[in-house]
């Protein structure tokens, strides 16, 4: 899905082209991400995923009340893939924000000086830790007493692949630590140097095996090895950065803990450098990327971090990111290719997504040969044809960026590239809504593109996450009759000798396939929300409606009382802080629609859905209360008091309402205190606030 305003700066965009942008925004990054971290094939450019996310976060900073929960910038990677046991992480294994300019490197050192009361003061001294930015995959080593147990990857943030035998044949990695906590959590980067990149691809190449387009891929490709006798054959090696779990310090600093990484026996980047401000944070960033060439490995950036590891502590995190550290990403490379052909691709909301064929293009030492074009505005604004030169740019193994057509060099006669008014999959008619860029098959109920996506959404990794179910088996069950709605999934049981007796199936792999599916016949609420593809709901959106509603049944009910805008339910579901309008609009559309009654009945007979049950500690005294802030507090900021109060599993919310349980009263209050004190809620002042979460 794409905007037809990505080309208007956002302080001119409206709330509802914003909105529109955002929705597109969304689309795009979250296909592009589970590529790149999902499959290691990534379908885009780094400096075009950078570009999409970094105006997603600008956009939401100048309309904060259209921020959605499944915002692409609180999601993290993607889920893990199959193949692997799952390793739910002891704490979130979280990714970076990105600096893309000088001001955004100022910016969140401004950032935590707001954040944290003791730092207003200029004067009080705030050092960072400068590190370079691996360009490998992430791992997470748990060890216990002294002992590694296991090892997984990021995989969506929460839950990681065990790849625990691949990684205890990895040199750099010790099997045994002393000195360490009884549990201690290393987290780094594994990663291939170029010169071993170069000697595995040769000997790849030499036996007729796979080469790999880069040392990223090379390395993460190594690690992913069902056999762990491959992955220790291959060249791979480890940077430790940072800690997970830890039953006791180790540090207080940043840096201190990088040299007790060093004293266990761990690998520490030799370019770590500590930076006394914004000045030499750019000078290490400037330097790095000078030099980046000439490094052994490949760096797409430098990262920075708050060295005090008890402020890290108190920044927290913001969904997908710390607060307390950022990433300066490096400029892209770029090259010249002409374009072959301009194809139009359907997703599950029937949305239409122009993709360019390239004439294939090396570019940074990686081929590329496809690039998204994001909608027929983007094409027309470009003046984008077929025949065309264009320069394209990219930063890894991904489909680049069209940065410009080089009219120069346009043949003759090239005619504008015509978008279709109708869906090139059914034949219906393919419309564009006020406020969109977007044009989208108008017929969802015959579409094959719309249902067969749908489906594939269904049983996703984020998903039901239904191993052995994959992409081109959904294309031809449907094609075949054997699904035609989500429910279908679980009667695929009563089709066993039809699919054993298909080219590519057996005895034994229909088996496989009818076991995942039995596994997921009892699903939690927040997986079932996310699969059902509601638009606007990603992960995280569905985790915030499962916690303040709790069961299908009552999210339900409530969403068809909302179907009033002057009801309590719907004040109720955007006073969700992260909720707005459009979203609202959106969930409450889904539930008032009978056709989707009638999946959730049918689903309802197959499934068991499980009622949500919050993670935070019971013994919280605000777990699963309501709490709203109001005023200027003094010993912490407004964003460390929610971020804290989120931490021990309250709901916060924007506005006072009756459901409201505490309203947090700072200096200068206003309406909100007047509120709360008219319904009866409890009101507490901050030190009251304080003593009432004091030993959580």
């Amino acid at each position: 899905m794409t905007s037809r305003y990505r080309d208007r700066p956002v302080e001119k965009l409206t709330r509802v082209e914003a909105a529109a942008e955002l929705e597109a925004l969304e689309a795009e990054i979250a296909s592009s991400a589970a590529a790149y971290y999902q499959q290691d094939a990534p379908r885009i450019s780094d400096a075009d995923y950078d570009d999409l996310w970094r105006r997603n976060v600008e956009i939401e900073a100048r309309f904060p009340d259209l921020v959605r929960k499944d915002t692409p910038s609180r999601r993290v990677g993607a889920p893990p893939a199959a193949g692997f046991e799952k390793v739910e992480h002891a704490r979130p294994m979280l990714s970076l924000a990105n600096a893309f300019s000088d001001e955004d490197v100022a910016e969140f050192i401004a950032g935590v000086r707001r954040f944290l009361n003791e730092l207003r003061d200029p004067a009080v001294p705030l050092t960072t830790i400068a590190e370079p930015k691996i360009d490998g995959l992430s791992v997470s080593l748990r060890y216990e007493d002294g002992r590694l147990i296991h090892a997984a990857t990021r995989g969506d943030g929460l839950v990681g692949e065990n790849v625990t035998a691949n990684v205890r044949t990895i040199e750099d990695v010790p099997e045994m630590i002393d000195g360490a906590p009884a549990v201690f959590e290393v987290r780094g980067e594994i990663y291939m140097t170029r010169a071993d990149f170069a000697v595995l691809n040769e000997a790849q190449a030499a036996k007729g095996g796979k080469t790999f387009a880069n040392p990223r891929n090379a390395a993460a490709g190594s690690l992913r090895q069902l056999d762990p006798a491959v992955t220790a054959d291959r060249p791979l090696k480890f940077f430790a950065y940072a800690a997970g779990e830890l039953s006791g310090p180790v540090a207080e600093t940043h840096r201190g803990f990088l040299d007790a990484l060093t004293l266990f026996g761990f690998p520490v980047n030799e370019e770590t450098r500590a930076c006394a401000d914004v000045t030499q944070m750019l000078d290490v960033s400037r330097e790095l990327e000078a030099r980046r060439a000439f490094l052994p490995y490949d760096i797409d950036g430098v990262v920075f971090k708050v060295d005090r590891l008890d402020w890290q502590e108190r920044l927290g995190f913001v969904s997908r990111a710390p607060r307390w550290a950022i990433a300066r990403k490096f400029a892209a490379e770029q090259a010249r290719t002409r374009i072959n052909d301009i194809r139009i691709q359907v997703g599950r909301t029937g949305a239409l997504t122009p993709v360019a064929v390239l004439e294939p293009v090396t570019v940074g030492g990686v081929v590329v040969s496809r690039a998204t074009l994001h909608n027929e505005d983007e094409i027309a604004r470009k003046d984008v044809r077929i025949g065309d030169t264009v320069v394209v740019q990219r930063a890894g193994d991904v489909i680049p960026q069209v940065v410009e057509v080089v009219d120069a060099e346009r043949p003759d006669r090239a005619p504008p590239f015509a978008f279709p008014h109708t869906c090139p999959e059914c034949g219906s008619h393919a419309v564009r809504e006020a406020g969109e860029v977007v044009r989208r098959c108008t017929d969802g109920l015959v579409c094959p593109a719309q249902a067969v996506e749908r489906l594939k959404h269904f049983v996703s990794r984020d998903a039901f996450d239904i191993d052995g179910l994959g992409a081109r088996h959904i294309q031809a069950f449907w094609k075949d009759g054997l699904l035609k709605s989500p429910a279908d999934v679980f009667r695929l049981k009563d089709h066993r000798d039809a699919i054993a007796a298909r080219d590519g199936w057996g005895d034994t792999s229909v088996d496989n396939l009818l076991a995942a599916i039995e596994a997921r016949r009892s699903v939690p609420l927040p997986r079932f929300l996310y699969a059902l593809g509601i638009r606007q709901v990603g992960q995280a959106t569905a985790r915030l409606l499962a916690r303040h509603y709790g069961s299908l049944d009552a999210l339900q009910a409530a969403a068809s009382a909302a179907v009033d805008p002057s009801s309590d339910a719907y004040r109720h579901l955007i006073n969700i802080d992260g909720i707005g309008p459009a979203m609202a609009d959106d969930i409450v559309g889904f539930f008032s629609e009978p056709r989707n009654g009638e999946v959730l009945d049918d689903l309802r007979k197959a499934l068991t859905i499980e009622e949500y049950r919050p993670a935070a500690s019971a013994s919280s005294p605000i777990s699963g209360k309501t709490v709203v802030f109001t005023g200027t507090l003094e010993t912490m900021s407004r964003g460390e008091a929610k971020a804290r109060a989120e931490t021990l599993g309250a709901k916060v919310a924007g506005s006072v309402s009756k459901k409201t349980d505490y309203v947090v009263v700072g200096a200068d209050a206003g309406s909100k205190a007047t509120k709360a004190q008219a319904l009866g809620v409890t009101t507490l002042n901050e030190d009251e606030w304080a003593a009432l979460i004091a030993g959580s």
